[in-house]
């Protein structure tokens, strides 16, 4: 029988949890109703969407009522970009350059409709300066969103600094917290946050849902019009099943928090050590101490990153040049190119991401491949150039 495959890709998707794969078998068999309908078998599927939201919450640090269930982080995101500034005019957006495209995009059209974007740079480690942020906030500033923990380097930004100098000068702050969930703490709360964004398969969880947790006084405008579903900032009928897989994935990533950065901590910065010492020429492209605890952003120097993806997956091994979400494109990463990396350096780049299923053998087996594909790789590179 052939190897399992090797899975180092769990910032593009994670697998469901048995636990998940459960709960959302049973509400597909056992729970029809719809949430809206004002009988026994709608009652049911509206239990079970409340008790759901509410481990969202407990996860996230708001109230139950402040989430709202979406189709995933990118719908959330865009939520609560044109929830905040659609129709606003004049009004102004302050973002950063390595955001996910779900925020780029939506505050280039915000731009092209009149609303002033500012987007903050970072430094050579991909980190904000909380500083940097408060200057580029203005009277006209309607919301600051940022991302929380980078889905590419896993650089996590200082929120916690970010948010207090927001709050000083009477700005929300929308965080992207889709890569953060599981895997660091995450408490709205606590930084006062206007609003946050998650989805479920990042965390073991189903595709196709997610949430922007939406703290109550917030201005909003929805974004889907049609129904009085999710108190009417959301329309559409609410995918229970989605939910409730969301709700479980949730209460177990709030659960096992400790654990799990522990357990993957421990992998990547294996993996690291292995890369190391064995592969010349090799840089992380994020100090490991601020980067989440499941992510490896490397710098193979020399070797083509879509190159030796294809190679690794040819031996069984998942892992990415970059963003899924920029799967099939050329293009160097943006995030590494505004951490000041040149063309050919971003193209030179693996991220690795473990979680779930991935052990120490794992690791190792990748080990003992990499060096040699890397050699490869950078021999043919060395031949065209010839």
């Amino acid at each position: 029988m052939p190897a399992a495959r090797i899975d180092l890709d769990h910032n593009a998707t994670t697998p469901v949890h048995p636990e998940v794969a459960e709960a959302v078998a049973r509400v597909l068999r056992d729970v029809s109703g719809n949430p809206s309908s004002r009988h026994a078998r709608g009652a049911a599927a509206r239990a079970e969407l409340e008790a759901a939201r509410e481990r969202v919450a407990a996860l996230v640090g708001f109230r139950a009522g402040e989430i709202v269930f979406t189709s995933g982080a990118t719908e959330a995101n865009n939520a609560a970009l044109f929830g905040a500034l659609a129709g606003e005019g004049a009004a102004h957006l302050v973002t950063s350059a390595v955001e996910h495209p779900s925020v780029l995009e939506p505050a280039a059209r915000l731009e092209r409709s009149g609303v002033k974007v500012t987007r903050v740079v970072v430094d050579a480690e991909g980190r904000l300066d909380p500083e940097a942020v408060a200057a580029a906030l203005t009277r006209e500033t309607r919301l600051l969103s940022l991302i929380w923990a980078n889905n590419e380097t896993g650089v996590i930004q200082p929120l916690a600094e970010i948010a207090a100098g927001a709050a000083a000068r009477g700005v929300p702050v929308h965080a992207d917290a889709t890569q953060a969930l599981g895997k660091i703490p995450v408490d709205g709360a606590r930084l006062g946050l206007a609003c946050l964004s998650g989805s479920a398969h990042k965390l073991n969880g189903p595709k196709g849902i997610g949430f922007l947790a939406l703290r109550e006084g917030t201005s909003f405008e929805p974004l889907l019009l049609g129904g009085s579903q999710e108190r009417r900032r959301r329309g559409g009928t609410e995918n229970v099943a989605g939910a409730v897989g969301l709700g479980v994935a949730a209460e177990l990533a709030r659960r096992e928090l400790d654990a799990r950065a522990c357990r993957q901590r421990a992998l990547r910065d294996r993996l690291w050590a292995g890369i190391r010492a064995r592969v010349p020429d090799v840089r992380c492209n994020a100090p490991l101490a601020q980067a989440l605890p499941n992510t490896l952003s490397v710098e193979l120097r020399g070797a083509a990153g879509d190159v030796l993806v294809e190679a690794l997956d040819l031996e069984g091994v998942c892992a990415s040049s970059g963003a899924a979400c920029a799967s099939g494109s050329v293009d160097p990463s943006h995030v590494l190119l505004a951490m000041g990396r040149t063309p050919a350096q971003a193209r030179a780049t693996l991220r690795f991401s473990v979680g779930l299923g991935v052990d120490e053998a794992q690791i190792d087996r990748v080990l003992e491949l990499l060096p040699g594909l890397v050699a490869r790789v950078r021999a043919m590179a060395g031949e065209e150039a010839r």
